[in-house]
């Protein structure tokens, strides 16, 4: 805890009074349980009639003022500003973002700021325990702490589309119970040592408050995307090309498939990698470069870690036989070769 939270900091927007402004994902999951019991003019009364503002947390990454933060902490915003751990208040501007992650990378003029070290959130086990850093109801500098939950968690809540309407939220949360609440979104999940393993994005809440389970987008996610945002100004993401669906025992009897680890492949993409390598409706790929996948969560998280022209291994099943292929990734406009 000493040696995170002089890296998370406070960061404040200010909207226009007729700004379309993306609200925290606590309050997005809070507002229809507010209109079912104010009713339908709950919104009209407590408009604000001048600029709005909003918070959230951040992480700082790198001594030169590079921090990491939601999407939705920031979406829409006109003006943002930090406030450090020192009480320093720096106006932030935007690097990019990533809705399908739901990131966002700030940039504020300072160095030799204290940072956060990326950890491996691949070697995250569950029941290791966690601290969760944030600011939470504008609380500064709130520590708590909890267990790994669960990994690779989808729970629906990243509504990213892309230019033809496709959801292209990437989800695999990791899932603790460390206490988080609205304010602390963007803040750091880090393990014993102070690694930064994840990035506190939402909450599981009827009440838009914290209710036992949170979530966090994990650091293998966040060190990629915060890369591509850094070298190419926007995340450059591959897809393999398919339609899957998740194996239960019902659906295995009906497609006589023995096991119900892996994804049943539904449907290819032409002219995807997945084609080009081969690959089939009714496959039942088990790995990517040997990890075990066994939700749909995980294969796109596994996927989404990889660049254009890069390529993965896909270890699949077909009529009971093992197969693995090479598949080289394109990108969402299959632009690039597929060999």
């Amino acid at each position: 805890a000493e040696t995170v939270t002089p890296a998370v900091v406070h960061v404040n927007t200010e909207y226009g009074v007729q700004a379309s402004r993306g609200s925290s994902r606590q309050r997005d999951m809070m507002d229809p349980f507010l209109r079912d019991f104010f009713g339908d003019d709950f919104e009209n009364y407590h408009r604000p009639q001048g600029p709005s503002m909003g918070s959230g947390s951040g992480v700082i990454i790198s001594s030169n003022g590079y921090i990491v933060t939601n999407n939705h902490v920031i979406d829409k915003a006109d003006k943002i500003e930090v406030v450090l751990d020192d009480k320093r208040k720096l106006e932030a501007t935007l690097v990019g973002t990533d809705p399908s992650t739901d990131l966002a990378l700030l940039k504020v003029n300072a160095n030799n700021l204290p940072t956060v070290r990326y950890g491996n959130s691949d070697n995250l086990r569950v029941g290791e325990w966690v601290l969760a850093v944030g600011n939470p109801f504008n609380l500064n500098s709130t520590v708590t702490a909890g267990i790994i939950s669960a990994k690779g968690r989808s729970v629906g809540i990243i509504q990213a589309t892309d230019d033809k309407n496709n959801n292209v939220g990437i989800e695999s949360f990791l899932q603790t119970d460390a206490v988080v609440n609205p304010g602390n979104s963007g803040g750091a999940l880090v393990n014993l040592n102070g690694d930064l393993v994840g990035i506190n994005t939402a909450i599981a809440s009827r009440r838009g408050s914290f209710e036992g389970y949170s979530f966090a987008v994990p650091s293998a996610i966040v060190s990629k995307v915060v890369d591509d945002l850094l070298k190419y100004g926007e995340v450059q993401r591959a897809l393999l090309g398919i339609r899957m669906r998740e194996l239960d025992s019902q659906f295995a009897e009906e497609k006589k498939i023995k096991s119900l680890n892996g994804i049943y492949v539904v449907q290819l993409t032409e002219n995807s990698a997945a084609q080009a390598a081969g690959l089939k409706a009714g496959d039942v790929i088990t790995h990517i470069n040997n990890i075990p996948i066994n939700t749909s969560a995980q294969l796109q998280e596994r996927v989404a870690r990889y660049r254009p022209g890069d390529k993965i291994k896909v270890t699949y099943v077909r009529g009971g036989d093992t197969e693995t292929v090479k598949a080289s990734l394109p990108n969402r406009m299959c632009d690039t070769n597929v060999v």
